[in-house]
């Protein structure tokens, strides 16, 4: 019985290796193929998403903006003076925005634009970065409806 101890242990051993093998080489061949690249997967989930197209009318009530928000960019030798239009899925939304948006949204749009450089609000890039990070942010203060889109109406930037 002694010497038969080590080989079944052995056997034990060497079956389990197999199947924890098994299974991790079945779960990487045949298992879920979803990205692990962040910009990948926003890709697929936006491509997904259909916007039923609203009428002037409708749009103008889901519709709020925030104008001439003056502050200093990660460069501190910068300023910016931006205003932003933001369209809202339902009117409550709106309504609960628009009481707000000087106390909330106003300091979040600070903070977004405090990080930012001065090469990065030079092109649409960083700009849709900004207007992605905003509805992101501001998505989670609201409480009845969901920020839908951000546009920014007007841009100057300048050094000091």
């Amino acid at each position: 019985m002694r010497k038969l101890l080590p080989w079944l242990v052995s056997l034990l051993l060497a079956i389990t290796l197999i199947v924890i093998a098994t299974f991790y080489f079945w779960n990487n061949l045949f298992g879920d193929k979803k990205a692990s690249d962040p910009d990948q997967v926003a890709k697929e989930v936006a491509g997904t998403v259909q916007i039923e197209p609203i009428s002037a009318d409708e749009m103008v009530k889901v519709t709020s903006e925030l104008i001439d928000i003056r502050t200093n960019l990660a460069d501190t030798d910068y300023v910016v003076q931006i205003s932003f239009s933001f369209q809202f899925d339902n009117e409550k939304a709106k309504e609960e925005f628009d009481k707000i948006k000087e106390n909330q949204v106003k300091p979040i749009v600070n903070r977004a634009l405090w990080v930012m450089t001065p090469e990065e609000m030079n092109g649409t890039k960083g700009k849709d970065q900004l207007t992605a990070g905003l509805i992101n942010s501001i998505n989670e203060v609201l409480s009845d409806g969901k920020l839908l889109k951000v546009g920014i109406k007007g841009f100057v930037m300048t050094p000091i």
